[in-house]
């Protein structure tokens, strides 16, 4: 991918709006950043980003007037827990930074989630900026504040609402993904067309070619796209009481998936394709939507070289039971979101068990 004109938006929060910037090449750039000279950063990223792109933001920084300090996380999901996020504390007090020093989080989902709750925490809130270097932390995890960790019990259940002061994506980071991440992230980006969008549904169907091949234009508008919705989702819903809630399609089944089998043995993209497909068979056992729209989710999902079928060695008894501790349950009952059609979705309460159950068997 090359540098190309910078695409920004704004996620519209009263006083704390912010924006988006997406392009290539914006690590050579300090604007984007939303940084005034002198201020101190500590860039919070993990083993394998490191050694591709902390030098050249550092040094960028650097010829700023901001003074850098890093702390080098371990990767993968199975980190994203209280011990692995102490030590970013342990990082911003050795090196003495207080209430005006600002966060980066260089990285992908698990490192934004886990430097956003550290600076919700640090001295009671300091700033910070999302700089997502995977797919699915570009088109989903870094907009709109959702921060946390993970508990042996349950995906996220430790975090807070902590809104960036700038999210910087620069797609030439996805140069460097691995293939199987880059399809773990176009499942978020299919959400998106399932929930909100069925133009863009369509689109993808007829640019999935052209995602997967990393074509600088194609990528930039379907970012652009996914951001643009949540966006929207944000400003209408920041603490998820309504319709910021749709987001999460897929993601009830997707968690109980991940839980059970340990963080990190699927990607979280790959327990959302799963957990996506699951919902729309029970949209589909309930009468709200048609058999030939999940044939095309289930088509579009395989498109993006993504599993549409259970995991074999994970019973299906064990999936209520971590579906019935989610977050979204309310008061014992089970909340699901379910597609009502492509481009629209519902949230649904009291799906009854055996429904969902059959849902599942039938992957």
């Amino acid at each position: 991918m090359t540098d190309d004109i910078n695409k920004e938006l704004i996620v519209t929060l009263a006083d704390r709006s912010y924006s988006i910037t997406i392009g290539g090449g914006l690590f050579a750039q300090f604007a984007p950043f939303n940084l005034q000279t002198g201020q101190r950063v500590l860039i919070v990223t993990n083993s394998t980003v490191a050694p591709l792109y902390l030098a050249q933001i550092t040094q960028m920084l650097n010829q700023n007037g901001v003074q850098v300090d890093h702390v080098i996380l371990p990767d993968g999901e199975k980190y994203k827990n209280l011990a692995t996020w102490e030590t970013i504390f342990t990082a911003l007090l050795e090196k003495n930074h207080t209430r005006k020093s600002i966060i980066m989080a260089l990285g992908g989902g698990v490192i934004g989630d886990m430097a956003g709750f550290a600076a919700a925490c640090y001295q009671r809130g300091i700033k910070f900026v999302q700089v997502p270097t995977t797919l699915l932390s570009q088109v989903d995890s870094s907009v709109g504040g959702k921060t946390g960790i993970n508990h042996p019990m349950g995906k996220n259940m430790i975090g807070a609402f902590y809104q960036p002061q700038a999210v910087v994506i620069d797609i030439n980071c996805l140069n460097t993904l691995p293939s199987r991440e880059l399809s773990a992230g176009l499942a978020e980006v299919i959400k998106y067309g399932i929930i909100l969008d069925h133009s863009f549904f369509t689109w993808l169907e007829n640019n999935m070619d052209r995602l997967l091949a990393l074509d600088p234009a194609a990528m930039t508008y379907c970012i652009y796209r996914c951001c643009e919705l949540k966006a929207q989702i944000v400003a209408a819903d920041e603490h998820e009481q309504n319709v910021r809630a749709l987001l999460n399609l897929g993601h009830t089944f997707g968690h109980a998936i991940e839980t059970e089998l340990g963080y990190g043995n699927w990607l979280h993209g790959e327990a959302v394709s799963v957990g996506i497909l699951m919902a729309s068979q029970t949209a589909y056992l309930l009468g709200m939507m048609t058999f030939q729209e999940v044939k095309r989710i289930q088509q579009l999902l395989l498109k993006a070289k993504l599993p549409v079928t259970r995991p074999k060695h994970m019973p299906i008894d064990n999936y209520l039971p971590h579906m019935l501790r989610d977050k979204k349950v309310l008061s014992g009952a089970l909340r699901l979101v379910l597609p009502s059609g492509i481009g629209h979705a519902e949230i649904k309460e009291g799906v009854p068990e055996h429904l969902v159950v059959e849902a599942i068997s039938s992957l």
